[in-house]
């Protein structure tokens, strides 16, 4: 039975960036409600029984069933989305990366600012419902791109990128404090995050 991340950090702990309002009903309604969903889904599909998400989103064109495909597509992604998201956050965040993934950013993007400005960018203008993304390859690698609803590279290319940032841009995670205004909230995500967390994704995707 895959479980929800245990948060390093308190519901208001967050703020002013994210708000306390917010966190709880993202973490324990949207989140559980996937847990929860994908978890039932899986009961339907013994072919994954011990898999890892990563073996399952890379097989999905195996499940014949639309609507089982469907439910492990938005749900698993509804899970493992989130469960990276809440990871990379935290009160002590903001500031820039360093070590291996500071060279890597410089040598695919120039520097971090045009990094921010194309994660930035990839957020708000993803239309509707969606995250954008850092990726990275195993051999070090990175991309950046978005996806609509609970999609992720991992999906879309079958497992050769993985996600190691992901910025979510449904409306539950910004609406009740920035309204429309979803680019202050991507604006202000950047004061949370969690430079040290994406550089340990960074070192565990190249190490695949």
């Amino acid at each position: 039975m895959y479980k929800q991340i245990e948060l390093k950090y308190s519901f208001n702990a967050l703020e002013p960036s994210i708000d306390e309002l917010t966190m709880i009903t993202h973490y324990t309604k949207h989140h559980a409600t996937y847990t929860a969903n994908f978890n039932a889904a899986l009961e339907k599909t013994p072919e994954f029984t011990g898999k890892s998400i990563e073996e399952i989103f890379t097989n999905l064109s195996e499940v014949s069933d639309e609507a089982l495909k469907a439910a492990l597509t938005n749900n698993g992604g509804g899970y493992y989305n989130h469960n990276l998201y809440f990871s990379i956050l935290s009160p002590d965040g903001g500031g820039k990366p360093d070590g291996e993934l500071a060279k890597q950013i410089e040598k695919d993007f120039g520097d971090y600012e045009t990094l921010k400005e194309k994660l930035s960018a990839s957020a708000a203008a993803r239309f509707g419902s969606g995250w954008a993304w850092l990726s990275a390859n195993k051999n070090g690698y990175l991309t950046v791109t978005s996806s609509p609803n609970q999609d992720n590279p991992l999906m879309e290319s079958r497992g050769k990128w993985t996600p190691i940032l992901g910025i979510d841009v449904w409306e539950h995670a910004y609406y009740l404090k920035y309204k429309n205004l979803r680019i202050d909230y991507v604006k202000a995500f950047f004061d949370i995050l969690d430079w040290k967390e994406v550089a340990k994704n960074y070192a565990a995707a190249t190490a695949k």
